[in-house]
Parts: C-alpha cells; structure tokens; sequence
C-alpha cells in the first residue's frame, strides 16, 4: 500500500501559503515537501528530494497543477514518468490531473494527446524549416543533451547505488527528471524465494 506525499511550492505572490499545507495535511499526506520560490531554474531542492522518495504505489499530491511543471510539456513529462514508475498524481484545486482514477486517467490522457499534436505540429513546421536552410546551405537544429556517453555514466552512477539523483543529474548537467528518463531505475536482477 503506498503514501500520499504532498509537494507544496510557495511564492512571493501567495498570500496564505498555510492554505496549501492545511489542504495536503487535511488529504492526509504522509510527508509534505516544501520549496520556496525564488526565480531561478534550481529553486527547487525538496522536489528533487520528493522525487527521489517515491515509491511505486505513491500518490504525489499537489495543490494546484501550475506547482508541479514550468509549462505544459515539463507538465506531461513529469506526470507520465512518474506513471511509469508506478507512482499517482493529484491536483487538489483542478480536476485535471489526477492519475489514480480511471476518469482522471482518461482526462490527463486526452490532454496529453492534445498536448503531443501539438508538439507533432511544431517539429514538422521545425523540419521543413531546418531542410530549407539546409537547401541553402546551412546547418541547425538542438543537440539532445544526454548522449549515449552521458547516459552509460549516469547508469553506471545510478547502478553504484552511492549517488542521488540530484549528484548523477548534477554531474550530467541536466535535470534529475531527464535522468529519469533515460535511465533504466527499475531492479533487472532476479527475486530471491
């Protein structure tokens, strides 16, 4: 049987941050994680830490989606690697995310979906701009930042079983979550009886 764990991500602008707690408490959170915003990209060092608690079988529990994602994108990342790793989503305040029912399976999945279209569009309008430069004689497009050096480092740092996400993302120079998303976490030795 798993937890819920409560993320709770205050700013400047929230009057009563108290409200947030009192509403993750009143859901009956086992352990509530707490980041303070400051405007920077690494303001967040306890959801890192709540990343790296979760269990399989887990609910995150959140006030509102906008304390979980910086966009859209970071959003649906965020929730679909947790759901693979076994783990729920809630939003307390918006009925659109909430994993750990059928109905608000469904709903996130047609977001998701919509979400992904988008994305689709865009990359397609990116291609057909990148293959005209090309026509002409120019070179573009993003480098994916973990190569497939990087990504045998951080297993191997993950599999030694010293380092937290946070130290293996650090020392790759990307984000805890595009570790998640490119390493293998889950046990491939066999149960013993």
């Amino acid at each position: 049987m798993g937890h819920k764990i409560g993320y709770v991500r205050v700013s400047t602008a929230d009057q009563d941050p108290q409200l947030q707690l009192d509403a993750l408490n009143a859901e009956g959170c086992l352990r509530i994680y707490k980041d303070t915003a400051t405007g920077t990209r690494a303001d967040r060092p306890q959801w890192i830490l709540c990343l790296e608690n979760l269990r399989p079988g887990d609910t995150l529990v959140i006030w509102k989606i906008d304390r979980l994602g910086r966009n859209l994108r970071d959003l649906i990342d965020i929730v679909t690697t947790l759901d693979a790793r076994g783990v729920g989503v809630q939003s307390l305040t918006n009925g659109i995310v909430d994993t750990t029912t059928a109905h608000g399976k469904l709903v996130f999945g047609m977001f998701a979906l919509m979400a992904e279209y988008e994305a689709a569009l865009i990359r397609e309008r990116t291609r057909a701009g990148l293959a005209a430069a090309r026509s002409r004689g120019r070179k573009g497009g993003r480098k994916p930042k973990m190569t497939p050096d990087l990504i045998g480092k951080a297993q191997r740092m993950y599999d030694a079983r010293q380092f937290t996400m946070a130290e293996i993302a650090q020392s790759c120079g990307v984000t805890p979550m595009t570790i998640y998303r490119n390493i293998q976490t889950t046990k491939t030795s066999p149960e013993l009886p």
